[in-house]
């Protein structure tokens, strides 16, 4: 693997593109995410305090407005999701609707999620904004989410279109702004991701 970044978060890449799910399967469980996209194996060590304050503050928002009410399920980092080009991914938070529960099976998500959310870290962003904006869009993922700690806001991507593997709607959310989720329609206020943090370092 080469390092792509620097401390306090590592982001490591393996220099082949032969990693498959039968091989992921068998890495050691070391407290790090890794995810497998397009072949490529990708390393992520322990993020910062205030990034999984904000994955909190969004599991605590999107379960009350999903799967309390039984409009389907959320769950939180680590747990994979298999689907084209990704073998698997390890999404900050996923969403699944209710109709769509089948898809969870043996322990993964095996099948493509309505909604996905990543939040950025200094060493992700690269990751995050290009690499699986491409592979989420060209899978099918119909909304997902990038939220951004230093700028305080949400880019919304919906639209897919998987001959362009990209995205054709792209939102900001600004920082005193309310997020209206296309796949769920939940209201998300931006500026409670980020509100009580006892550190910001992003």
């Amino acid at each position: 693997m080469t390092i792509t970044d620097s401390l306090p978060e590592l982001v490591l890449r393996s220099i082949d593109a032969t990693w498959t799910y039968a091989r992921w399967e068998r890495l050691p469980d070391d407290g790090h995410r890794h995810e497998v996209i397009d072949g490529v194996l990708y390393t992520t060590t322990a993020p910062s305090s205030f990034h999984q304050w904000i994955v909190q503050q969004l599991f605590l928002e999107l379960h009350a407005q999903i799967t309390r009410p039984k409009r389907g399920v959320v769950f939180i980092a680590p747990i994979g999701v298999l689907m084209p080009g990704c073998d698997p991914v390890q999404p900050d938070l996923v969403a699944v609707p209710a109709d769509d529960l089948g898809i969870i099976a043996e322990r993964r998500i095996r099948g493509v999620p309505a909604l996905l959310v990543e939040v950025l870290s200094p060493t992700n962003a690269e990751t995050d904004t290009e690499i699986k904006r491409k592979v989420y869009a060209r899978a099918g993922v119909q909304e997902y989410w990038i939220v951004r700690p230093t700028e305080h806001d949400v880019l919304v991507y919906t639209q897919p279109d998987a001959a362009l593997a990209d995205y054709t709607h792209v939102e900001r959310i600004p920082p005193g702004g309310t997020l209206v989720g296309a796949s769920f329609s939940v209201q998300l206020a931006i500026a409670a991701l980020f509100e009580g943090a006892p550190d910001m370092t992003a």
